[in-house]
């Protein structure tokens, strides 16, 4: 029985900016920009109490809170912060698996102090962060990744929370279908089309339904249902691809719309890179119709994009010639792939024309 724990910082990329500016502590703060394109990549929890979150337009979110104050985002900083975190973290474990700058799993089975318990190395890991950073953070504790992930939310912020194998399989059963970790918004709207609503009901379908609707993530959702994931925590996980995707409330029927509606995802995936290191070389643009057609267009250049830019003039390519439409787009998204760090080599210079 493996003992993983999910460590999740509070409010991680505000909060540090509340850490080091006492004026902001206390007040509703959103990291990004205000600008009508602008797009949110985290909010304090104070800012959250008035439905601000990750991802939402700035202009929405001022509207949500005309108090929100917005400070640029400092992703340098942002990662020396994650660097002391899991320096914390190689403490008690080299089984360490980073989700992002801010959340990361570790298999505590056999651990570097000889810890027994799981939770007790939490408490440590959390006192630890909260000594050296001044930050915050919470911790979910079970017997595999998924019901860790699970459990890390269920006391936010500054919280832990334990799942046994004992009360796993019942936890799963009442959870709605729309907080499994893996389920996105498209998922979860898919199952619910079918009654799908909660664990209970996920557990109810056999494993042939699930993979006739839901393909190879069939086996995985007929498991985390009855509280099994065999999946290993894997240290520095390379990550293969980037990608962000939305449905809409309505159907989108003209170019500029979609175009705009785009935005905010080239904007996520490339914060994404910025936060991460990452650059890429494929685009790929994904267009889901209302009759549930779903089309992939794809562009592989031959240096790695460096700037959202370089992201918008692909997306632009892939999609002008989808227009115009004989039936609307129900969703999008966009992933890039080919990755590489950006340590893997140097930044491409710009031709200067010289």
């Amino acid at each position: 029985m493996r003992k993983i724990i999910h460590i999740d910082m509070d409010a991680f990329y505000a909060s540090v900016e509340q850490r080091d500016n006492p004026e902001l502590r206390g007040k509703p703060v959103a990291v990004g920009y205000p600008e009508a394109r602008g797009v949110i990549a985290a909010a304090s929890y104070e800012a959250r109490k008035f439905g601000v979150h990750s991802a939402m337009p700035s202009i929405t979110a001022k509207r949500k809170c005309p108090d929100l104050i917005f400070v640029p985002h400092r992703f340098d900083v942002y990662r020396a912060v994650s660097q002391q975190i899991r320096e914390i973290f190689a403490q008690y474990t080299p089984l360490i698996e980073p989700l992002s700058l801010d959340e990361a799993y570790l298999d505590v089975t056999e651990n570097l102090k000889g810890i027994e318990l799981a939770t007790v190395i939490a408490e440590e890991i959390r006192a630890k962060i909260k000594a050296e950073t001044n930050l915050t953070a919470s911790a979910g504790i079970s017997y595999n990744k998924f019901l860790a992930k699970m459990a890390s939310d269920q006391r936010k912020p500054d919280g832990l929370f334990v799942i046994t194998p004992k009360n796993g399989p019942a936890f799963v059963e009442t959870l709605p279908v729309k907080k499994f970790h893996g389920v996105g918004p498209a998922t979860a709207e898919k199952m619910h089309k079918i009654g799908i609503e909660t664990g209970a009901d996920l557990k109810a379908r056999d494993l042939a339904y699930l993979q006739q609707h839901f393909g190879k993530a069939g086996p995985y959702f007929y498991w985390i249902a009855r509280g099994i994931d065999e999946r290993e925590v894997k240290p520095d996980r390379p990550r293969k691809s980037i990608g962000a995707e939305d449905t809409f409330r309505e159907d989108i029927h003209d170019f500029a719309t979609a175009r705009a509606a785009l935005q905010p995802l080239m904007d996520k995936v490339w914060r994404y890179c910025e936060a991460n290191g990452f650059r890429g070389k494929t685009v790929t643009l994904k267009v889901k119709y209302s009759d549930f057609v779903q089309i992939t267009r794809s562009r592989t250049i031959s240096m790695p994009i460096i700037s959202p830019a370089e992201i918008a003039e692909i997306v632009a390519l892939l999609l002008s010639p989808m227009f115009p439409l004989t039936k609307g787009i129900r969703l999008l998204g966009i992933t890039l792939s080919s990755l590489e760090t950006t340590e893997q080599g140097h930044e491409p210079q710009l031709d200067l024309g010289i």
